[in-house]
């Protein structure tokens, strides 16, 4: 398994927390080992689009992984209500329903990024350093020195 340089918040050098939200338990635990082995923390898990914004206000995540087809509520419109409630939240959707529209949709109404399932670790790690550096509060080891 490849080994990845683990993603911290700067501001305080702590693991990035997830948020993992999606209605298959396979597809929580995929992402869940994923998340450890970039030195993450999962701080919580929602199988649809209503527990993923109660949960969101529970935890405080650093970053959400979100499916988009969900039962009860859709992870774009969760999206967009976690982000009107919260706009420094990091949702990242992650789904196999990789339609245009859906990935404009979802950009439109507050998601930072995209990623497509299946799931690829280092697809998801880049994106992951990408979302979370792109306010400055992540350290990256890698480039600290250049």
């Amino acid at each position: 398994m490849e080994q990845f340089v683990p993603v911290k918040r700067s501001k305080d050098g702590q693991p990035v927390r997830y948020l993992v939200v999606d209605d298959s338990v396979f597809a929580r635990k995929n992402l869940a080992r994923m998340i450890e082995t970039f030195g993450g923390q999962l701080c919580g898990e929602a199988g649809d689009g209503m527990s993923a914004i109660t949960e969101y206000d529970r935890t405080n995540p650093d970053i959400v992984l979100m499916d988009i087809t969900m039962p009860q509520m859709e992870g774009i419109e969760a999206a967009e209500k976690i982000v009107q409630k919260h706009p420094e939240a990091r949702v990242v959707m992650v789904s196999s329903v990789g339609y245009q529209e859906n990935i404009v949709a979802a950009l439109q109404r507050g998601a930072r990024h995209f990623v497509q399932k299946p799931v690829k670790p280092e697809v998801l790690y880049e994106v992951i350093k990408y979302v979370m550096g792109d306010d400055g509060t992540v350290a990256n080891s890698a480039t600290a020195g250049v």
